[in-house]
C-alpha cells in the first residue's frame, strides 16, 4: 500500500527536490537572509544598551531635579524661620521649640545637600528615604552651585549659634537675620538657576533618548523589509515547486473517514492533520500541539504514562516494531469528547503508530485513529446479556433450592406489596399536591423496603438489585423538595419489570406444587435459621468489611477489626439469632451482637444534623428518649446509602410489623458490650 505522508516547512522543500547534504552551499543559499537577521539583533542591542544608559542617566537627572528644588523651598524656610523667631523676640515671648527645629532641619538639609552638590554623595531624599546623589558635571551647574556656596557660607556661619544650643543672644539672631534680608533675593535668584540648569539637562537626555529610538526603529524597519522581501520570494519559489503535492495531501487527509497525522520526536503534531482527527478527539487541534498534553485531558494518568513509554519504544531504532505493536496501550481507550452540540459523550477511540523511517532514523510516527465505540458498545451489551442470563439462571436455581412452602410465602407477600405500590403511583394524579405525593412515595418507599428485605433473605439476588434501585428513584424523589405528580410517571416500568419477575417465580412454584411436597413446614424455627443465617453471611460479604449484621436491626452494631482489637475484643463479632419460647412460654426472636452498642451522644448528634431537634430540645431528653428516636422514619447512622443500610426505614419498618403482629419490640444495649433485639410473641 503506498501513501502521501503529509510534510512541513523545510520538509516540503526537500518533498520537491532531490535531497543533499547540507553544507557550505546551503549556508551560502541564505547567506544575506542570515546577514540580515545578524544586523537586526546588533541594531536591537545596540538600541537596548544606548536606552539603558540614557534611561539610567535620566533617574539621575531626576533626583537632582527633585532636591534642587528642595534646595529653593529650604533656602525660604530658613529665611522665614529667622523672621518668626525675630517677631517672637520683639513681643517678649519665648521662643517655640518647633521654629527652632524647623530652622535648625532646614539648615542641616541644606547643607548637606550644598556638599553632596558639589562632591557626591547620600542623602535624605524628599520621602525621607536615602538616595545618592551624583555631583554636578555641568560648567553651567558647576558655576551656579559655587555662586549658591558663597553666598551659603558665611550664612551658614551666622546661623551657627542659632544651630547648636538655645543660649543664643538677641546680636547672634539679629545678625543671622539681617543676612538673610540682606542677601535673600540673590540666593533664591541663585537656587532658581540652578534648578533651571539641572531640568535643561534632564530634557536634552530624553531628547538624546528619543533620538536613539527612533533611529534604531528606522533602521529595524528597514531592515526587516529586506529580510521580509528575500524571504517572500525564496518562499514564492519554493512553493510553486511544492504545491502539487501539497494539494494531493490536502485531497487524502480531507476524504479518509480515519483521523491522520505525524508525531514527531518531540512528540508534537505534524502540519497536516485529516479532517476526521478533529472530530474524533471532539475538538480542533492544531499542527504543533502536544500529542500527550492533548490526551491529558481525555485519559487516565496511568494510560497517559504507558502511552508516553510506549512512544519512546518506537522511536528508538533498535526496538523491533513489530515486537511492541502487541502492547500498545491505546488500541482502545474510552474518551470523554464534546459532540457536535456541545454536550460530553462517551467514544472509544483505538490508535494505531507506524513509523517512518530514513534509514536508521526514525524521523516520525503515523497514527491512525479509528472510531470503534459501536464495536465496544456491542461487545458490552453481549457481555451484559450474558451477565442477566448467568443471573437469572443462578436465581431460578437458587428459587429450586428454596422450601416451595417458603417460595409460596414470598411470592404471595412480594405480589400483594407490588401491586399496592402500583395503586398508590397510579392513583396520586398529576394534580395533587406534594404532600399528597410524598405520602404516595412514602407508601411505596416501605413496601419496596420490605420486599427487598424478603428477597435478600431468599439470596434472590436479582430481586433484591432491582428493588434498591427502585428505592434510590423513590429517594430522589423524597429528597427532591418539590415532588409532583407529574414525576411519578416513570416509576411503574421499573415496578412492572419487578411484577414479572415475581410472576415468573409464581408460575414456577405452582409448578412445583404439583410435582413435590414440602419436606418441612416454611415457617419452621429451622427455615428461618437457615434464612437468617444466608441473610447475614451476604449482608457481611456484599459490604467488605468486618462483619454486617442482620439488615437495619444490628447494621451499626459489630465495629472493624482494628477497632475491636484495640479494646481488647476478637477480630470477628459475633451474633446470635435464636427463636424459641421464654420460661414464661411465649416465643420469642432474640438478635444480639456483641458489637459497640447504642451511643446516645451519637444518636444525639445525629439528630441534631438531620434538624429534627435543637440543641436545647435535645439538652431536656434524657437517653433513653434519644435513643428511641432510632425507630423513627428516616434516621439512619449510615454515612452513605447501600443495599443493606443508610435508608432511615429499617428498624422503622421492623417496629411497625412487630406491631401488626401484636408483639413487643424490646431493646437493651451495653455502649461498648453488645446490643440485643428481642421479639415477644404474646
Amino acid at each position: 500500500m503506498s501513501a502521501v505522508l503529509p510534510v512541513h516547512g523545510a520538509d516540503r522543500i526537500a518533498a520537491a527536490r532531490p535531497t543533499r547534504k547540507a553544507g557550505p552551499g546551503l549556508f551560502g543559499k541564505y547567506r544575506e537572509i542570515i546577514i540580515a537577521v545578524a544586523f537586526f539583533l546588533l541594531f536591537d542591542l545596540g538600541v537596548l544598551v544606548l536606552n539603558f544608559y540614557t534611561s539610567f542617566k535620566i533617574d539621575q537627572d531626576t533626583v537632582t531635579i527633585n532636591l534642587s528644588g528642595r534646595q529653593r523651598y529650604v533656602s525660604q524656610r530658613v529665611a522665614r524661620t529667622l523672621l518668626e523667631l525675630d517677631a517672637t523676640r520683639a513681643a517678649g515671648l519665648f521662643y517655640k521649640p518647633e521654629t527652632l527645629a524647623e530652622l535648625r532641619s532646614g539648615a542641616k538639609i541644606f547643607q548637606i545637600s550644598q556638599v553632596a552638590f558639589r562632591e557626591g554623595g547620600t542623602i535624605p531624599g524628599g520621602d525621607g528615604k536615602p538616595v545618592y546623589l551624583h555631583p554636578v558635571t555641568s560648567s553651567r551647574g558647576r558655576e551656579l552651585e559655587e555662586k549658591v556656596e558663597v553666598l551659603w557660607k558665611p550664612y551658614f556661619a551666622l546661623l551657627q549659634p542659632l544651630l547648636t544650643g538655645d543660649n543664643f543672644t538677641q546680636q547672634e539672631l539679629a545678625a543671622a537675620l539681617a543676612y538673610s534680608q540682606a542677601h535673600n533675593s540673590e540666593l533664591l535668584g541663585a537656587a532658581n538657576d540652578f534648578v533651571t540648569e539641572t531640568q535643561q539637562i534632564g530634557a536634552s537626555r530624553a531628547s538624546v533618548l528619543r533620538m536613539v529610538q527612533t533611529g534604531g526603529i528606522v533602521l529595524a524597519l528597514l531592515n526587516f523589509a529586506f529580510i521580509l522581501f528575500k524571504f517572500l520570494r525564496r518562499l514564492k519559489t519554493s512553493d510553486a515547486a511544492i504545491e502539487a503535492a501539497t494539494e494531493e495531501n490536502r485531497e487524502i487527509l480531507a476524504s479518509v473517514r480515519e483521523g491522520l497525522f505525524l508525531l514527531t520526536p518531540g512528540h508534537q503534531l505534524g502540519s497536516q492533520l485529516s479532517r476526521s482527527t478533529h472530530v474524533l478527539f471532539g475538538k480542533t487541534l492544531a499542527p504543533g500541539q502536544n500529542f500527550f498534553e492533548v490526551l491529558s485531558t481525555m485519559v487516565s494518568l496511568k494510560a497517559l504514562t504507558d502511552a508516553r513509554d510506549y512512544v519512546e519504544l518506537l522511536f528508538s531504532p533498535h526496538v523491533k516494531e513489530q515486537l511492541v505493536q502487541g502492547i500498545n496501550p491505546l488500541s482502545e481507550v474510552e474518551l470523554t469528547v464534546a459532540n457536535r452540540l456541545g454536550q460530553q459523550t462517551t467514544r472509544y477511540l483505538s490508535f494505531h503508530f507506524n513509523r517512518v523511517q530514513d534509514g536508521a532514523t526514525v524521523r516520525h510516527l503515523l497514527v491512525t485513529v479509528q472510531d470503534i465505540t459501536q464495536k465496544v458498545e456491542l461487545q458490552a451489551r453481549l457481555a451484559g446479556e450474558r451477565q442477566r442470563s448467568q443471573k437469572e439462571l443462578s436465581m431460578m436455581l437458587k428459587a429450586f433450592e428454596t422450601e416451595p412452602a417458603m417460595m409460596r410465602a414470598f411470592v404471595e407477600r412480594a405480589e400483594a406489596s407490588l401491586l399496592e405500590v402500583n395503586d398508590l403511583l397510579r392513583s396520586t394524579s398529576s394534580a395533587a399536591s406534594e404532600i399528597q405525593v410524598l405520602k404516595a412515595v412514602d407508601g411505596a418507599y416501605r413496601r419496596i423496603h420490605a420486599f427487598k428485605g424478603d428477597a435478600a433473605s431468599l439470596g434472590l439476588e436479582i430481586l433484591a438489585t432491582l428493588a434498591h434501585q427502585f428505592e434510590s428513584e423513590l429517594q430522589k424523589l423524597k429528597d427532591s423538595g418539590a415532588a409532583t405528580g407529574d414525576a411519578l410517571l416513570a416509576l411503574p416500568l421499573p415496578l412492572e419489570d419487578l411484577l414479572s419477575k415475581v410472576g415468573a417465580f409464581k408460575a414456577l412454584g405452582q409448578k412445583r406444587s404439583g410435582e413435590d411436597a414440602p419436606s418441612r413446614q416454611a415457617n419452621s424455627p429451622e427455615s428461618l435459621h437457615t434464612a437468617l443465617s444466608q441473610l447475614a453471611a451476604e449482608v457481611a460479604s456484599d459490604c467488605e468489611i468486618a462483619i454486617q449484621l442482620l439488615r437495619n436491626a444490628v447494621v451499626h452494631g459489630v465495629e472493624t477489626p482494628a477497632s475491636r482489637q484495640a479494646v481488647g475484643k476478637p477480630a470477628e463479632g459475633q451474633l446470635s439469632v435464636v427463636l424459641g419460647p421464654d420460661e414464661a412460654g411465649q416465643w420469642q426472636l432474640t438478635v444480639r451482637d456483641d458489637g459497640a452498642g447504642l451511643n446516645a451522644a451519637d444518636v444525639r448528634r445525629r439528630l441534631l444534623e438531620l434538624g429534627w431537634y435543637n440543641a436545647e430540645q435535645l439538652q431536656s431528653f434524657s437517653d433513653k428518649q434519644i435513643v428511641a428516636n432510632i425507630f423513627k422514619p428516616g434516621f439512619s447512622t449510615a454515612g452513605t446509602a447501600s443495599r443493606h443500610a443508610g435508608r432511615g426505614v429499617g428498624l422503622d419498618l421492623v417496629q411497625a410489623n412487630v406491631q401488626s403482629l401484636g408483639a413487643r419490640l424490646l431493646l437493651s444495649s451495653t455502649p461498648g458490650q453488645h446490643t440485643e433485639f428481642r421479639v415477644v410473641f404474646s
